[in-house]
């Protein structure tokens, strides 16, 4: 195995477009597992940690651009206000020290249907900025999953960053494991309101092929809000639609069984998650809809 340790982002991708097969590493935290236990033996592994503009992050007036390699610590620490959603899961991470090594880059080159990121990501609606000598592009968070552990990168592209739009509204994130630490998710699900455009996203992980969204469940929850006029008056989520809400969700899941779970668990577990991540996203959208009001 030969070992690349570029210096600038334009010699990671040169090297990148030189070596197709090359795995790109920076934290670590998934890759070092797959080579300690023989999964994978690639010919080129490809150190991405001498290029510093891969942990810096941009705020801006309508997204944040965080870079490929940002630690889920930093996350949690800095962008909470302007990334709930991914600050709450990157709080599910493994441990301290694989918070203070992984990064949101990490899990989208590996798309594991697991991967703690995932379900945030689609639900805040992110797209994922990817280079290679060839130029840059930008690829929508819902087209970037291809199949299971596999993702729409070029051979010789790279992550580079990650846009994430900054949070209009309350974001939830819930995590089911075996145990509070140190677990992959048996099932995880996002949740966003978008009140500036009135909907609402999901995201789902470990309950199918690739992480997916609930479709079918945001089009009817849309619709509920809308015909309640829900938006505007604050009231309550009628118990019907958050009961069918949560049916949806799980109905968009298409799990396996294995040592985690079996599939019915999983299936039943999304619908858990999915109702009280929308009564709590709800009820904190309530509240701030009541504040506006008192101060008008």
């Amino acid at each position: 195995m030969d070992f690349l340790r570029p210096a600038t982002w334009d010699e990671a991708l040169a090297a990148k477009a030189e070596h197709p097969t090359a795995v790109p590493i920076a934290g670590g935290t998934d890759v070092m597992v797959e080579i300690n236990f023989d999964h994978r033996r690639p010919a080129h592994l490809m150190d991405l940690n001498r290029i510093g503009e891969l942990y810096e992050w941009e705020t801006g007036d309508d997204a944040v651009r965080l870079g490929a390699s940002v630690p889920y610590a930093r996350i949690m620490e800095h962008l909470r206000t302007e990334l709930p959603g991914l600050a709450l899961a990157s709080h599910t991470v493994a441990s301290p020290q694989i918070r203070n090594r992984g990064g949101v880059g990490g899990n989208l080159g590996t798309a594991s249907p697991a991967g703690d990121a995932h379900p945030a990501l689609l639900a805040a609606g992110a797209e994922v900025e990817v280079a290679s000598v060839r130029g840059s592009r930008m690829i929508p968070i819902d087209d970037f999953y291809t199949g299971v552990k596999r993702n729409a990168l070029a051979p010789d592209e790279l992550i580079r960053a990650v846009h994430v739009k900054r949070a209009d509204g309350p974001q939830q994130y819930a995590k089911v494991g075996t145990r509070n630490a140190m677990v992959i998710a048996v099932c995880a699900f996002g949740l966003a309101l978008h009140p500036g455009t009135r909907t609402v996203r999901t995201g789902i992980g470990s309950a199918a092929p690739t992480p997916v969204r609930a479709r079918v469940a945001e089009e009817f929850l849309n619709a509920a809000l809308e015909e309640g006029c829900l938006w505007d008056n604050g009231e309550i989520v009628p118990p019907s639609v958050v009961r069918q809400f949560a049916q949806l969700c799980s109905a968009a899941c298409n799990p396996i069984d294995d040592v985690r779970g079996t599939a019915d668990y999983r299936r039943h577990a999304v619908g858990v998650l999915a109702r009280r991540t929308l009564m709590w996203t709800w009820e904190s959208y309530r509240g701030t809809a009541r504040t506006a009001k008192g101060a008008a």
